[in-house]
C-alpha cells in the first residue's frame, strides 16, 4: 500500500510540476479579497458574470488551471489527503488534526448506516427507476432518518422571520449592498428550549449525514439494479474503499482504492456551478439542508451539467478501434459536432483535474488489461482532438473525458457516473451552504421585461 501511495504521489508531483510550467505566463488570479459592495460586473444571460456572494471554500482560475479549496490546490490535496481530510476542510476550514478525523470519520461511519432510509427506498420500484432518479428519492428519504423537520410542530414559524421575501422591497430599486441580511431568523426562546432554525451544531450533524448518506444510497441503488441486496459498510475500509465496495460488490485493490478517494477530491467543489448555485438558492429561504442538496441534486441530472462522462464512454465505443479515431473526429468538426470531454466553460488551460486523472487511468490500467483496447482509443482521441484543437482554440481535455474511463476501469455502470459526481459534490454543497447561511441573504435577482405594457382587456366572445 506504501509502495502505491508513494508511486501516485510521484506522478501527481509530476503533474503539478507540469501545469505550473505550462501556466507561468498567465496572468495572476481574479475575484480574490474582500469585495465592496455593491458590486459592478458584466452579467450575461444565465446571471453568467454575476457575483453573488463571497466564499472562502474554492477557487477555479480557468486562465492558470487552477482549482484551490480553502487556500491549498487541488494537486498538493490528492497527492497527500484523502477525501475524509478534504470534506473536513470544506466544511470547517482548516485540515482536521489526528482526534478530529478519527472522530470525523467516526460520524461518516455511523451515518453511513441507513437501514431506516433503505427499507423506506426498496419499497419502491427502484429497479425501474434511473439511478439519479433513485437518489433524488433517496435523499429526500434520507431527510427523516435523522431530522423531525415535517412534524408540524417542528416547522419554522412565520412571525420569526424579519421578512419573507424581498417582495417587499419595490425591484425597481437598487441593490444597496447592506451589511447585514434582511432576511434572517432570531432566535426564539422559550421555557423549554432555545432554538434557532439555522443550528450550527445540528446543521453540521446534517452536513456529516448527507456526506456519508448519499454514498451509502448510491451503493444500494447500485446493487438494487443488479437484483442484489445492498451492503453493509466496512470498518477496515476507508470511504472510497467503502462507496466501491457497496457498489460492486468486491473489496477495492489499493490502487483502486486510492485513485476512487482522488475522483472524490477533485469533484467536492468547483466554485457556483449550476447545482451548487442551485442548493445554495434554496437554502437562502431557510429551507432545510436536505431540500436542499435535493435541489442540487436534481440540478446534476439535467444533461446540461451531468452526465459527459458517460457521453465519453458512448463515443468510445462508437468510435470502435484506434484507426477510427481520425475520421470520427474530423467527421464531427466538419459537421460542428462537440467533442464530448473536450473544452470547458471555465479552463482556458488543461483542467487541473484532467491532468491528474489522466496518468492515474494509465496506471489503473495496468492493473485492468481487458480496458487496454478502449483506454488506447481513449489516448489517440485526446492526441488527434489536440492536434485540431488544443493549441489554437484552448480546447483540452476536461475532468469528464478520464474520470468516465477511470470510473468504467473500476467496474462502475455507466447510469452511476452521475451520481458519483454527487457523492463527492455533496461536500461542497453543504460547506458552501453552512458558510452563506451565517450571513443569510435570500437571492433574487431581477428579469428584464420585454413585454407590452398597454394591453387592453377583451371580452371571451371579441378574441
Amino acid at each position: 500500500m506504501k509502495d502505491v501511495l508513494k508511486k501516485i504521489q510521484e506522478i501527481i508531483n509530476n503533474v503539478a510540476k507540469e501545469a505550473y510550467q505550462d501556466t507561468k505566463e498567465e496572468p495572476p488570479p481574479q475575484f480574490g479579497g474582500t469585495p465592496k459592495w455593491p458590486i459592478n460586473c458584466t452579467v450575461g444571460p444565465g446571471l453568467e458574470g454575476a457575483i453573488a456572494c463571497e466564499s472562502k471554500i474554492g477557487y477555479v482560475n480557468g486562465a492558470k488551471g487552477w482549482l484551490v479549496y480553502r487556500g491549498y490546490n487541488i494537486f498538493d490535496l490528492c497527492a497527500n489527503s484523502t477525501f475524509e481530510e478534504v470534506s473536513y476542510l470544506l466544511l470547517h476550514g482548516d485540515l482536521p488534526k489526528q482526534t478530529e478525523l478519527d472522530q470525523y470519520k467516526k460520524k461518516l461511519f455511523e451515518y453511513s448506516h441507513l437501514n431506516k432510509t433503505l427499507r423506506q427506498l426498496m419499497g419502491f420500484p427502484v429497479e425501474e427507476m434511473s439511478a439519479m432518479g433513485a437518489l433524488r428519492l433517496g435523499a429526500d428519504l434520507l431527510r427523516q432518518e435523522l431530522t423531525s423537520y415535517d412534524r408540524v410542530d417542528d416547522l419554522p414559524k412565520t412571525i420569526d422571520a424579519i421578512s419573507s421575501d424581498e417582495d417587499s422591497f419595490a425591484m425597481e430599486t437598487p441593490p444597496k449592498g447592506a451589511k447585514h441580511a434582511t432576511f434572517e431568523f432570531k432566535i426564539h426562546k422559550s421555557k423549554q428550549r432555545r432554538k434557532r432554525v439555522f443550528a450550527r451544531e445540528t446543521a453540521l450533524e446534517s452536513c456529516y449525514h448527507l456526506i456519508a448518506g448519499v454514498s451509502t444510497i448510491i451503493g444500494a441503488v447500485s446493487r438494487i439494479h443488479h437484483s442484489s441486496m445492498p451492503l453493509e459498510p466496512r470498518s477496515d475500509l476507508s470511504f472510497a474503499g467503502n462507496l466501491l465496495y457497496m457498489i460492486t460488490g468486491k473489496e477495492p485493490s489499493p490502487v483502486e482504492e486510492k485513485i476512487m478517494d482522488i475522483s472524490l477530491i477533485l469533484h467536492a467543489d468547483h466554485g457556483m456551478n449550476a447545482s451548487t448555485f442551485s442548493t445554495m438558492v434554496v437554502a437562502s429561504t431557510l429551507a432545510d439542508i436536505y431540500f436542499a442538496v435535493g435541489s442540487g441534486i436534481a440540478a446534476l441530472s439535467g444533461a446540461l451539467h451531468g452526465g459527459a462522462n458517460e457521453a465519453v464512454i458512448n463515443s468510445l465505443k462508437e468510435i470502435g478501434s484506434v484507426e477510427n479515431v481520425k475520421p470520427w473526429v474530423e467527421k464531427r468538426l466538419s459537421k460542428k459536432k462537440k467533442i464530448s470531454g473536450f473544452g470547458h466553460r471555465v479552463y482556458k488551460a488543461y483542467d487541473p483535474r484532467a491532468r491528474v486523472l489522466g496518468p492515474l487511468a494509465d496506471l489503473l490500467v495496468k492493473e485492468k488489461p481487458e480496458f487496454t483496447h478502449l483506454y488506447q482509443v481513449a489516448q489517440e482521441l485526446e492526441k488527434t482532438a489536440m492536434a485540431a484543437m488544443g493549441k489554437e482554440k484552448k480546447i483540452f481535455p476536461n475532468v469528464d473525458f478520464y474520470s468516465g474511463i477511470i470510473y468504467t476501469f473500476l467496474g462502475i455502470d455507466d447510469e452511476l457516473f452521475t451520481p458519483l459526481f454527487a457523492a463527492s459534490r455533496v461536500a461542497g454543497w453543504t460547506s458552501r451552504v453552512f458558510e452563506y447561511v451565517e450571513n443569510n441573504r435570500i437571492f433574487r435577482p431581477r428579469a428584464v421585461y420585454i413585454g407590452d405594457f398597454d394591453q387592453k382587456y377583451k371580452s371571451i366572445e371579441k378574441r
